[in-house]
């Protein structure tokens, strides 16, 4: 296949990583057949609508949408394209483990042999693909992890870092089919085996979320001694052996990949019979990172109970408007324990938490969840609360107090509006409050 030779693509799965999958091959001139179960998804994806928050997605859909085909007949789609990107969720179980139930679903519908490529695009604990090609011996087999960033995934899709290509000798025909796909791309493709491609996407994202716990902690030893840990990560950072990416201290990491692929590798080396204990380690200083902000709050107001506490953000990042494992959800449920009252706001992801914060109100505006409030915290750092008038804030506020879990905040700015301020690892500027 040339670079410019355009094949069917099909696509397994429309949620976030299979939707983009799908209009970024159809942007590079790929006819894409893309099915899912839901009738009611089908329908709105192929008038147009999508339901996604993820910047430049929805535009990239309606520019291609005469490429774009949805459906939920996977007879159509394996008909229709040789190469099919599974795209389906493995979310953890109770034990830790991934979820392979929608994997195993895909399987058990693809025919026992064929011209087609399977390419494997979920998450899934290394091992997973030699299984699978145990069971369909008749269908070539590649793994090709996704590296998607919410909030940046079409980018990252159009301009990747790298693109793992795993595929057995037997299969290496496969592999370069899906290679050629990704070349116009420009970015290197690293080709490999099943196992080690599998493995490359859970080590990469236990990696980042260790270096995120490591600045934690970092943060949390800089409030003792006085340090900024500010000052610390950029001067860490300047050495070219360690860099600045993932060295910003916070509340600690969430989202859809950073939790379950640190469990999940965790649970991979024990399942083997190797106590992978930094990540032990990892996981428990993610889980205190949430909670050290009630302490922040204590501090300054002594006993919670009866208290108003203003949550700005509940996605677990900006530019989404996903929720699973934010921080938000541990903090509202834990302020709640301690007899607070909380009131939040989130540009994008009202709707998403509606049904996630029992007894939290939700507010239309920033400025509303301000209004009465003992204490805000910054949860989320979305752009607008840069533009926040903190000299209105303060008069709306019992309490003039802000704790910014994510250090975005200008603390002067606070200070000369009158306010206590605290971040993450660095000085408090301000006054107690009474």
């Amino acid at each position: 296949m040339s670079v410019d030779e355009k094949r069917t693509v099909g696509v397994v799965g429309v949620g976030w990583v299979g939707l983009v999958t799908a209009a970024c091959f159809a942007e590079l001139g790929h006819p894409v057949i893309a099915r899912d179960l839901l009738q009611d998804k089908v329908d709105s994806l192929s008038r147009g609508e999508i339901t996604i928050h993820e910047p430049g997605l929805a535009e990239l859909v309606e520019k291609n949408r005469e490429r774009l085909r949805f459906t939920t007949d996977m007879d159509e789609l394996l008909e229709g394209a040789q190469v099919i990107f599974v795209c389906v969720d493995t979310p953890p179980t109770y034990s830790g483990d991934a979820d392979l139930s929608r994997v195993r679903s895909v399987i058990a519908e693809m025919p026992a042999e064929s011209d087609h490529i399977l390419v494997m695009k979920s998450t899934v604990p290394s091992g997973t693909g030699e299984t699978i090609r145990r069971e369909l011996p008749g269908i070539a087999y590649v793994s090709c992890p996704e590296f998607l960033k919410e909030g940046s995934a079409v980018e990252d899709f159009l301009h990747p870092d790298r693109v793992v290509v795993g595929a057995a000798p037997e299969h290496a025909e496969a592999g370069d089919i899906v290679s050629a796909l990704y070349e116009p791309l420009g970015g290197e493709i690293v080709r490999t085996d099943v196992s080690s491609a599998e493995m490359i996407k859970l080590a990469s994202n236990a990696y980042l979320a260790t270096r995120i716990s490591f600045i934690n902690e970092i943060a949390n030893v800089c409030e003792e001694v006085g340090a900024d840990v500010g000052e610390v990560a950029r001067g860490m950072g300047l050495d070219s052996r360690i860099g600045p990416h993932f060295l910003r201290p916070g509340i600690g990491y969430g989202g859809s990949c950073f939790p379950k692929d640190v469990s999940a590798l965790k649970l991979l080396a024990g399942n083997s019979g190797y106590h992978f204990q930094l990540l032990n380690s990892v996981i428990e200083v993610n889980e205190l990172q949430k909670r050290r902000v009630v302490s922040k709050l204590s501090k300054h107001l002594g006993t919670l109970v009866g208290k108003r506490v203003a949550l700005l953000g509940l996605a677990f990042k900006p530019e989404t408007d996903d929720m699973r494992e934010a921080s938000s959800l541990v903090l509202s449920a834990r302020l709640r324990g301690e007899g607070a009252e909380v009131v939040a706001y989130d540009p994008v992801a009202m709707d998403a938490a509606r049904n996630l914060l029992p007894g939290v109100e939700l507010t239309d505006t920033v400025m509303a969840a301000l209004d009465n409030a003992d204490a805000a915290v910054l949860v989320t750092e979305w752009p607008e609360f840069l533009d926040i008038d903190w000299i209105e804030a303060r008069s709306r506020m019992v309490h003039p107090l802000v704790i910014d879990g994510r250090n975005y905040l200008d603390a002067e700015i606070l200070r000369k509006a009158g306010f206590a301020y605290e971040g993450i690892g660095r000085p408090g500027v301000g006054t107690e409050t009474e």
